[in-house]
């Protein structure tokens, strides 16, 4: 599980322009900036990125690796380096301060 603060997410990313490219995927950054606010979208990624990295348990993964994506029904889905994490189920949520999401594996 991971809770990001929406503001810091914008504020990092107004600080550091590489921010977006160095964390997330062309296509999450494509999704993100569609919405007429992207930010909420942009933190819930993050703290879903989070939330994968803490249940995968594997330092070796950088967040770049782990991307999120939402299936032919609206439900979040993750890939991590290309490939899609089964036995990761994923539920993301946000408001106007907060983006939550919690990864949980299932083995």
């Amino acid at each position: 599980m991971d809770l990001v603060e929406i503001w810091r997410v914008k504020a990092f990313a107004k600080r550091n322009p590489r921010f977006l490219t160095r964390v997330f995927s062309a296509a999450e950054i494509a999704y993100c900036k569609a919405k007429k606010d992207p930010w909420p979208h942009f933190a819930v990624r993050f703290a879903a990125k989070e939330a994968v990295y803490k249940a995968l348990g594997k330092a070796e993964i950088p967040l770049t690796a782990i991307s999120v994506r939402r299936d032919r029904n609206g439900r979040p889905s993750v890939t991590v380096r290309g490939r899609p994490a089964r036995g990761l189920k994923l539920s993301l949520s946000h408001g106007r301060e907060h983006a939550v999401a919690f990864a949980v594996r299932l083995r």
